[in-house]
């Protein structure tokens, strides 16, 4: 949910509006006792890895804290509930462009352990498929920069995975 414009708060100018980094967040829903994460599949007509694996994520909305975001995200996709207060950052990724942000974007990758809800493919219209995966036996079409930030946060806790800089 977006935070509203507070008086001490700056316009934000035109030029600035124009040039910003796109903000993502992503979350990593880890179930400890059974040793599986939740992924999905994005569908084939997706703009950005068409049928590639990912964690669910996407977007912040102007005005919103990247902790809602994740909590926001993760509801929409995949029909589970994490508080704000439950993430922990597990890996930062920056990227120098992308398909929808040509100046750039920064992912912020969550995790949490404490969910509610059912798993379920909530946006049939993007995504393939939406489970709960083992994470030893990970599906090998991944998005690479999920990826790196799922196995590093597996095998060596939180990092930085920088794409697309020189």
């Amino acid at each position: 949910m977006a935070q509203p414009k507070t008086a001490d708060q700056p316009e934000t100018l035109a030029p600035a509006l124009a040039s910003m980094t796109v903000l993502v967040a992503a979350v990593i829903v880890h179930d400890q006792a059974t040793d599986r994460i939740v992924l999905l599949q994005r569908g084939r007509d997706a703009k950005f890895a068409p049928g590639k694996w990912d964690l669910p994520g996407g977007k912040s909305e102007p005005g919103e804290p990247i902790t809602e975001t994740a909590v926001r995200e993760l509801h929409e996709e995949a029909g589970l509930t994490v508080r704000p207060e439950s993430l922990a950052v597990a890996h930062i990724v920056h990227g120098a462009w992308g398909v929808a942000a040509p100046n750039g974007y920064l992912t912020v990758v969550f995790t949490t352990t404490e969910w509610s809800g059912e798993l379920r493919n909530r946006e049939p219209h993007k995504h393939a498929e939406v489970r709960w995966a083992e994470t030893d036996a990970l599906p090998d079409d991944f998005v690479p920069t999920t990826a790196s930030a799922l196995h590093r946060h597996l095998n060596q806790g939180p990092g930085i995975t920088l794409r697309g800089w020189r």
